[in-house]
């Protein structure tokens, strides 16, 4: 198995709608996106996978090792190896990758966030990081598209914890902030239990409401330049807006169930997004 290829696997088995917007790239940026998206599935798999934090702490230190030498020595791993080509054509930041891995450590050092302020941060690492790198991949030429990579890196995050909120707390983790719990008048064991209230439903439609201030604020950022090239990005916007919007119309839902979009509609959504904005 090549380095790409076992990113082509790792990237197939993960069943992410991200990779959907693939398809509508060409080869050699499908395959930069595959072998960034795989980095991020092997770093993110050590939190879901490593119960002991020690191990958790080990691993994700070997990945920093690991990116050291895919921008310093040569690298040992599959995904850096297919990574190494990738990073030299796009200028990729070698920061970047250690900040990612620092989100990942977030999620081993901490099961709850105390305020917005210090959740900003985890979703920055762990997804407008990643958009940063993405749009970098797409192509860009003017720099305001950063600021839409990294505002909609933020809403896609805050649309999974919303999204996953109810396997989260089964998991033992909140992510909603703790200070917005207490001001809504729910507590933590409420959500841990997946308690539907009034007070659950009006504090998920403040969760809601922020994604879709950073949703709006990422659109309105993107100049008209660079819509072509940053078509996968927009294309999964259509899809992640669709999801909450469906969220939107029962929140509670998410306590007990994860809500999805049957595969059939987002691709609906990405086509239009394509034939639109073409």
């Amino acid at each position: 198995m090549t380095p790409q290829q076992y990113c082509q696997q790792k990237t197939k088995q993960s069943g992410s709608s991200f990779t959907l917007s693939f398809l509508f790239l060409p080869k050699h940026k499908r395959e930069a996106m595959t072998a960034l998206y795989a980095f991020c599935r092997e770093v993110d798999d050590v939190v879901d996978e490593c119960t002991d934090y020690q191990i958790a702490q080990t691993k994700l230190q070997w990945w920093k090792q690991e990116i050291h030498r895919l921008f310093h020595e040569v690298p040992q791993h599959p995904v850096t190896k297919a990574l190494k080509p990738v990073v030299e054509e796009f200028g990729l930041q070698e920061a970047h990758f250690i900040e990612i891995i620092d989100g990942m450590q977030m999620d081993t050092q901490y099961n709850r966030y105390a305020d917005f302020e210090q959740l900003a941060l985890y979703c920055y690492r762990v997804a407008s990081v990643v958009g940063l790198l993405s749009a970098q991949i797409f192509g860009y030429s003017d720099k305001s598209t950063l600021g839409y990579a990294h505002d909609l890196g933020m809403a896609f995050q805050l649309t999974n914890i919303i999204r996953d909120i109810g396997e989260d707390a089964r998991r033992g983790r909140i992510y909603i902030p703790i200070d917005e719990l207490e001001k809504a008048g729910v507590t933590e064991q409420q959500l841990l239990q997946s308690q539907v209230s009034a007070q659950t439903q009006a504090l998920l439609l403040r969760q809601i409401e922020r994604a879709e201030m950073f949703y709006d604020k990422a659109i309105n950022q993107l100049p008209e330049a660079d819509i072509k090239t940053q078509l996968p990005g927009l294309m999964m916007a259509a899809i992640y807006r669709a999801l909450l919007r469906e969220i939107k119309q029962d929140p509670n839902l998410v306590l007990n169930h994860k809500v999805m979009l049957p595969p059939f509609r987002k691709l609906k959504l990405a086509l239009g997004v394509w034939f639109k904005r073409r």
